[in-house]
C-alpha cells in the first residue's frame, strides 16, 4: 500500500476514534423544543439534556425535571447553570447515572395555578407536559425513576409538586427555594405584592387579607403543617440554601417543620447567597441525591 494511503487511513481512524470518543462522553442538548398546551392556550418551550449514550442505546432513562427561577426561562439552567457540563462530568466520573434532564419554561407562574383561573401551570405540568414528555423521549415513566429540582421560584415549584403529588416523584431537591411565612406575606411591600404575587394569590390585597385560601393551598409551610408524617415521608427531600440568602429563614423553618413531623430529609446550609455560583456548586450533589432513588440497594 502506498505511504500516502497509509497516512490517510491512519488519520481517518484517529478522526473516527476522536468523534466516537466525544459522542460517548458528551450529552446532547435540545435547546428550544415546544409543546402546545390546551390548558394554557399557547405553546410552551422547554430544553432537554440527553445523556451521552442516548442515540446509541435502546434503553430508557430516569428523568429529572429541573425548574428555573424568576426572570429566567427554560434556557437558564443551560446558559447560566451549565447543566450539560455538570451532567457530562458527573456521568463520566461515575457520580451520576445517565439520565434525562427536562427544563420547562415557567415564565413567572411560580409553577402553580393562579387564584383566578387565568394561569393553569400546575395542571398543564401534571396533566399535559409530563405525560407528553415521557412519551416522546425514552423515559422510565415510573415514580421510582422520576425526580424534580429547581432554584428559587423553581425550588418552590419543586417543593409544591412533590408535596402535592408525592405519588409522582421519588425525590425532590429545592435549591434556595422561595419559602415565605405568613408574616412575610402580610408585611410585603404593596408594589412587590401587586407585581409578582397578587396575580397568583389575589390582587389588591393588604396585610392579613393576603392569607387567602389560595395562599394556604400553595404555602409549603402550610402544606407541611396540614399533612401527616406518613404522607410527607413518601418523597425524599434535599433542601439547600445559602447562609447569606434572604430566603434562608423560610428554608430553615421548613427544615424545622419537617423535623417536628419526623420526616426524614437532608438539609444543607452552605456559604453563599442567592446566585448562580451557589447553584452551580450545589447542583451535582442535588442530582446525586435524587439519583440514589433510581438505584437498587
Amino acid at each position: 500500500m502506498k505511504p500516502f494511503l497509509i497516512r490517510s487511513l491512519v488519520m481517518l481512524c484517529c478522526l473516527t476514534l476522536s468523534v466516537c470518543g466525544k459522542s460517548q462522553t458528551v450529552g446532547k442538548v435540545l435547546e428550544q423544543e415546544n409543546i402546545h398546551s390546551s390548558l394554557m392556550h399557547k405553546d410552551v418551550h422547554y430544553t432537554v439534556y440527553l445523556p451521552p449514550d442516548y442515540d446509541y442505546s435502546l434503553r430508557s432513562y430516569p428523568v429529572v425535571y429541573l425548574l428555573h427561577g424568576f426572570s429566567d426561562d427554560n434556557t437558564g439552567w443551560l446558559q447560566f447553570g451549565e447543566i450539560n457540563t455538570y451532567m457530562d462530568k458527573g456521568i463520566a466520573d461515575g457520580v451520576l447515572p445517565p439520565m434525562i434532564i427536562i427544563m420547562p419554561n415557567g415564565d413567572s407562574s411560580f409553577y402553580i395555578n393562579s387564584y383566578d383561573g387565568k394561569e393553569s401551570y400546575e395542571d398543564f405540568f401534571i396533566k399535559e407536559f409530563m405525560p407528553a414528555i415521557e412519551k416522546k423521549y425514552r423515559i422510565k415513566a415510573d415514580r421510582r425513576y422520576r425526580g424534580i429540582a429547581g432554584l428559587s421560584m423553581g425550588g418552590y415549584g419543586a417543593l409544591i409538586y412533590s408535596l402535592k403529588h408525592p405519588d409522582l416523584f421519588a425525590a425532590s431537591a429545592p435549591l434556595s427555594a422561595w419559602v415565605a411565612t405568613d408574616d412575610i406575606i402580610k408585611s410585603m411591600p404593596d408594589g412587590a405584592w401587586q407585581l409578582v404575587y397578587g396575580p397568583l394569590f389575589g390582587r389588591d390585597l393588604k396585610g392579613a387579607d393576603r392569607i387567602t385560601e389560595a395562599w394556604n393551598a400553595y404555602s409549603p409551610l402550610a402544606i407541611v403543617d396540614a399533612k401527616p408524617t406518613e404522607a410527607l415521608s413518601k418523597v425524599r427531600y434535599w433542601i439547600d440554601c445559602g447562609d447569606d440568602d434572604g430566603l434562608s429563614e423560610g428554608n430553615c423553618l421548613l427544615h424545622i417543620a419537617l423535623m417536628h413531623k419526623k420526616v426524614p430529609h437532608e438539609f444543607r446550609v452552605r456559604d453563599g447567597g442567592h446566585n448562580w455560583t451557589y447553584w452551580r456548586t450545589g447542583i451535582t450533589d442535588a442530582l446525586k441525591f435524587i439519583s440514589e432513588s433510581f438505584t437498587q440497594k
